[in-house]
């Protein structure tokens, strides 16, 4: 039931997800009467009684106070691109460090990460855990500039995020926000005194596609996107136009007014590609030319910016200059280079202005080497893994456990069409350590990758359906019979299907 003034009593839940659970004192809550306590978290305003926990699953009311469960546990850190988070705007190309969490604060019916955003589905095997001062030791180490909390939604993991980029901003570390943005006013201004950069997610503008298919509502969304942009963040807002439900020309150019008139016509705009998964799954990807439709029309409408997400072999992801049409950075997949730029950060043919951050300004700290427990050995055995790009599988997640206590190297190679192979990444991972990092596709004329790491390292590899996806499944355990839903799929009662 929700009161006239918007609280609601979401559902409760009196069961213990089934991974470890450990309490930290949250933020943004109040006492009242019998040792109920209401959250201020999320628009929500959960009300629980001494044992239950709110709506996300994950901060719950301990003996009269209310506590956060999913303090510093965390899916596998990752090395991502900045792209993937739908930001092209702010250090093109960078590095980041992708972490997610468990629960969420909405239900929505094509979550592409629900093994871990429903709080009753998640895995002890998806689980790590991680101090803040560890998760910027890594960047720090690896020399990447900013750490992307993402996934699932980092809105309910705020005591960690606000922790951890306190630290990482003292270290010269940026934090990226991606986020659906279900947050109160009070927690949306607590994170602008640390995020740098927020990837909004803005579901539709149709109320009833909210209440109906997210389980939340658009209003508090709305309202923290526009505090945000006027704080001065860099704010990028994206859409995921899900096939017959939010994707027609008309939601577009709903949502391009929007911009315009409450943030302002160069915030980039991203229409992204939907792939079925959890209970959404009677439709097909969305076509592409419906998100090519929706750009044009954000066009006309008056935004500088607009671009595709989850494609590729498309011009609508390179950036050009809205004064003379020259192309300023050309992007393929995940990958982004300039090349229509000067040394200001102006066309290089009209000498506009580009309105966006530069790496260089990204306060990038220096590369340190992975720590070590004994010397590296002059030569180990290698082992080889063979992926080939299929379908619509165009990257892969690759998860390295090195089980030695020497360090070592995951390296890629590139399988180009008729011409071998050309050198990729090099991953360096210290002695019984483990980390993931994607691989996408660049060339055109390119098959696959071939993964090789030292015999003593345990590698995993995963499928990535899109930007953001985080798979829980590896190839070795299962593989999908297509390349529309990724594994598991969802069954009733959640437990998740998997086929060989």
């Amino acid at each position: 039931m929700s009161n006239t003034d918007g609280v609601r009593d979401g559902p409760m839940f009196s069961y213990r997800p089934n991974w470890e659970a450990s309490f930290h004192d949250a933020r943004l809550w109040q006492r009242l009467e019998n040792d109920a306590v209401q959250c201020g978290l999320s628009p929500r305003h959960c009300k629980m009684r001494p044992g239950q926990a709110g709506f996300c699953g994950v901060r719950q009311n301990v003996n009269g106070r209310l506590v956060s469960l999913n303090y510093g546990q965390a899916t596998h850190i990752s090395q991502e691109s900045v792209e993937t988070e739908a930001v092209f705007h702010f250090a093109p190309g960078a590095p980041i460090l992708s972490l997610g969490n468990v629960g969420c604060m909405l239900n929505c019916d094509y979550c592409q990460n629900w093994r871990t955003s429903q709080a009753r589905y998640v895995s002890s095997a998806d689980v790590h855990r991680y101090t803040p001062e560890r998760v910027v030791e890594i960047a720090v180490e690896r020399g990447i500039p900013i750490i992307s909390w993402t996934y699932n939604d980092p809105v309910v993991w705020h005591e960690f995020v606000l922790d951890t980029s306190r630290i990482a901003r003292a270290r010269g570390i940026r934090a990226l926000f991606k986020s659906a943005f279900f947050i109160s006013l009070e927690a949306a201004a607590e994170l602008c005194e640390v995020v740098d950069v927020f990837s909004i997610s803005i579901k539709s503008l149709d109320e009833d596609f909210y209440r109906k298919i997210t389980k939340g509502w658009l209003p508090p969304v709305l309202r923290a996107t526009r505090l945000v942009f006027e704080q001065g963040k860099h704010v990028e807002i994206s859409n995921l136009m899900v096939t017959d439900a939010n994707d027609t020309t008309d939601d577009a150019r709903r949502l391009a007014e929007w911009v315009l008139a409450n943030l302002s016509a160069s915030t980039p705009l991203h229409f992204a590609r939907f792939h079925p998964d959890y209970k959404y799954t009677h439709v097909n990807r969305t076509p592409i030319e419906r998100l090519e439709e929706a750009r044009r029309a954000a066009l006309e409408e008056g935004l500088l910016f607009a671009y595709l997400g989850n494609a590729r072999d498309t011009e609508s992801l390179n950036t050009q200059c809205p004064g003379c049409g020259h192309t300023l950075i050309v992007r393929t997949g995940t990958h982004a280079r300039e090349v229509g730029l000067d040394a200001l950060g102006r066309c290089a043919n009209c000498q506009r202005k580009l309105e966006y951050v530069r790496l260089e300004s990204a306060a990038r700290p220096p590369a340190k080497k992975v720590g070590e427990l004994r010397p590296a050995a002059p030569s180990r055995r290698l082992q080889r893994r063979e992926f080939l790009w299929h379908g619509e599988i165009n990257a892969l997640h690759v998860e390295a456990h090195n089980l030695g206590l020497q360090r070592g190297h995951v390296s890629c190679r590139r399988l180009i069409d008729g011409n071998g192979a050309e050198s990729g990444q090099s991953v360096e991972i210290g002695g019984q350590d483990s980390f993931r990092f994607m691989v996408s596709k660049f060339r055109p004329d390119e098959n696959g990758v071939e993964i090789m790491a030292p015999e003593d390292f345990k590698l995993r590899i995963f499928e990535v359906y899109d930007r953001a996806h985080y798979p829980t499944v590896d190839l070795d355990t299962a593989q999908a019979d297509q390349d529309q839903t990724p594994l598991p799929y969802y069954t009733r009662g959640g437990r998740g299907g998997l086929r060989r």
